[in-house]
């Protein structure tokens, strides 16, 4: 029996969506921007396994044009596809939820009014429900930047750092030491309950550690999130006693719903190591779903353009030791759940097309053109392991895989 792998690397978009007018977006390009800026240090991207994977080329496919030091044109190794998304947002649960086959078709809530930007009313049921005294900062932010900012004080008050973003989200920050790592849990499930009538789709716990100014979020991180509108390609792999395992945050992201097994690692290179593990021991029938989310939360939130690509070299040179691993039944597939242009104004994510590049050793290389929706890809894992059709999608490679 087979097993399939899907490898998201978090906001590493290849060019503009067709819609991306819609969000303030045209010109975004988070990977042929970064490729461009390694170009001008005189010091090309190096990706040469991604690459051979037919990245580079789903980048052409959405652009029409070649990020710059990515230089391979055919002999490709993987098939590979540029896709547009069909959810209303450009948010990371959209993402998720479609790329196995859900798509979002309302508008999520968002807390966009200016600072302070939270209605009152909430913010005292809440802290009475909590035991809070007040709360630290109310507003949007950069979940870095506020902590350096109100850290000293939060540490002397007790009072939580709540903030928000484009994304329909609520944060918390608080001290794991001083405030406490269950206690912020539990702070974020109330919150959780009471924004249900909001739409919000997640509460997000930030906990962080360090003093006098100078912070560090944690691995401890916890999202808290709305379950996914219909049955995702998890639910029906489980639903036929397949084992789902859940690398990073996709539990967290799926409300835990679907998942025969939780991973954690606190960065991109550890959770790589789980992911060998799995590779390894994961037994036939099996999805292992990973995010890689330093690519978007340490690198394009932070607008931080050479700890991107550094993070992509490093990315690329681990996966050969995961590939030559993998059975002759195996299906990979590596893509995005949304964009965060390191070079693009502002702090949020931006709406782009993501690659969705297919790989293992039946895989037939070549282009499947630029897709409609993520749903294309759960589709073509469900086929993949043979399981019932999705509700949304097109398988894209041949059934005999």
């Amino acid at each position: 029996m087979a097993r399939s792998f899907i490898l998201v690397l978090d906001s590493l978009g290849v060019g503009a969506a067709a819609d991306a007018a819609r969000f303030g977006d045209v010109g975004a390009n988070t990977l042929g921007h970064i490729a461009q800026w390694r170009a001008a240090q005189a010091n090309p991207l190096r990706i040469p396994n991604l690459e051979s994977l037919g990245l580079g080329a789903a980048s052409h496919l959405a652009t029409g044009q070649w990020p710059e030091g990515l230089n391979l044109r055919q002999d490709f190794t993987g098939a590979y596809a540029a896709a547009n998304e069909r959810s209303l947002g450009k948010d990371t649960p959209s993402g998720h939820w479609e790329m196995t086959g859900v798509p979002v078709d309302f508008d999520w809530g968002y807390f966009s009014e200016p600072d302070p930007c939270f209605p009152p009313d909430l913010i005292s049921v809440w802290t009475q429900a909590c035991g809070l005294e007040g709360i630290l900062g109310n507003c949007h932010a950069s979940g870095t930047e506020i902590i350096a900012r109100l850290g000293d004080e939060h540490v002397a008050t007790g009072m939580p750092i709540v903030y928000t973003s484009a994304d329909s989200v609520f944060q918390i920050a608080v001290h794991e030491t001083y405030f406490g790592l269950e206690r912020l849990y539990d702070i974020c499930q109330k919150a959780f309950d009471l924004l249900q009538p909001y739409r919000i789709a997640r509460v997000i716990a930030r906990p962080f550690t360090g003093s006098n100014g100078n912070y560090k979020r944690t691995a401890n991180r916890k999202d808290i999130a709305v379950p996914p509108p219909g049955r995702t390609l998890l639910d029906v792999a489980t639903g036929a006693g397949h084992k789902v395992i859940a690398l990073g945050k996709i539990g967290d992201i799926f409300a835990h719903r679907g998942i025969s097994q939780l991973v954690k690692a606190p960065d991109n290179m550890a959770l790589f190591d789980k992911l060998l593990d799995q590779v390894a021991t994961a037994p036939e029938g099996a999805i292992v779903f990973a995010n890689f989310v330093d690519f978007d939360q340490n690198f394009g939130h932070r607008r931080d353009v050479a700890g991107y690509a550094q993070a992509l070299e490093d990315f690329d040179a681990r996966l050969p030791a995961f590939m030559s691993q993998l059975r002759a039944d195996d299906l990979v597939a590596f893509t995005a759940d949304h964009g965060c242009d390191p070079t693009w104004p502002g702090t949020d994510h931006t709406r782009e097309h993501v690659p969705q590049l297919f790989a293992g050793p039946r895989v037939k290389p070549g282009s499947l053109g630029i897709r409609s929706s993520f749903c294309d890809l759960g589709q073509t894992v469900a086929t993949h392991l043979g399981l019932p059709s999705l509700q949304h999608g097109t398988s894209l490679l041949n059934t005999s895989l």
